[in-house]
């Protein structure tokens, strides 16, 4: 890894609240974002349990990968995190505590558009600490069967994302991507809105294992052989779109800021905590050799 430049950090100016029903248990939960000291990053609080113990979200405290990202060990865990903290990457909030009164994230409306304009709503400070922007030395690729998520090295600060979603012909959600350049205006306008997505018998699935019983087609996309039901898209290829917001979300685990193309295909919620763990391998490596800072007219050129 190498150290491409720094950015001052970002924390809230006030505290916000939102409220909205689990997914997963089907309860109201309700979640508030308060601002964060310096170098302190994200941190969950969990307001319902005695003692308010907090869950750093780091890559480290990863228990659960299976159609979402949980963070620490039960009792003492939070699931369903992707949103907020995609919501938070996204927006270039660096340090906050998340306190939640639940197991889970409230679900909102399925995206992160609720988290983001509550991030509005309380307004973002810069703080006089700095945040590191890495870049990896060589392409860094995971890979689980046809799925993929690759790191290509660049000289840049810029983080372009890429996703190619394709289930191939038969699948009811059509073969898409998407491509970007991350920025908090271009996160707002173009990823926050996109919504969880699945098939029709993926949901009755989760139904049968008593998970979603308070969620109704309007609070995401569910897929069926005639499209999308009791919905309607809010951009042709949302499904990639809301893959790429998961992808920054599991990826603001790593506590630091990436620069490259990261190019996902097929991939979720696994192959991107796995991403992370390389990459932070590749960091405690280059951590036993001197700081390689790119001098300024090199970045200026690569910009």
């Amino acid at each position: 890894m190498q150290i491409l430049g720094h950015r001052p950090q970002r924390t809230l100016r006030r505290p916000v609240e939102i409220s909205g029903i689990g997914f997963l248990s089907g309860d109201l939960v309700s979640m508030r974002l308060l601002p964060g000291e310096e170098d302190s990053g994200i941190v969950f609080r969990r307001v319902d349990l005695p003692g308010l113990p907090e869950i750093p979200a780091g890559v480290r405290h990863v228990t659960g990968t299976a159609r979402r990202t949980t963070l620490g060990h039960s009792p003492c865990d939070v699931g369903l995190v992707e949103h907020v903290l995609s919501a938070l990457g996204g927006m270039k909030v660096d340090n906050c505590v998340i306190e939640v009164d639940a197991a889970e994230a409230p679900g909102v409306d399925g995206s992160a558009g609720p988290f983001v304009e509550a991030i509005f709503e309380a307004g973002i400070v810069t703080q006089k600490a700095t945040r590191p922007v890495m870049g990896v030395e060589r392409m860094t690729c995971v890979r689980a069967g046809n799925a993929t998520v690759t790191l290509h090295p660049t000289k840049s600060t810029t983080l372009t994302l890429s996703y190619l979603l394709d289930y191939g012909s038969l699948s009811p959600i059509s073969r898409q991507m998407h491509t970007m350049d991350l920025s908090p205006e271009n996160y707002r306008a173009q990823l926050a809105w996109c919504r969880t997505f699945l098939l029709r018998e993926e949901a009755d699935a989760l139904l049968q294992q008593g998970l979603g019983s308070k969620t109704t087609l309007n609070d995401l996309l569910v897929f069926s052989r005639l499209g999308v039901e009791g919905n309607r898209l809010r951009f042709g290829n949302e499904p990639a779109r809301h893959k790429m917001l998961d992808l920054i979300g599991d990826l603001n685990l790593l506590g630091f800021d990436i620069a490259g193309h990261l190019v996902g295909c097929r991939s979720g919620h696994p192959l991107n905590v796995e991403l992370a763990r390389q990459v932070l391998r590749q960091q405690a490596e280059s951590a036993l050799d001197p700081p390689r800072i790119l001098p300024l007219q090199r970045l200026r050129r690569a910009a």
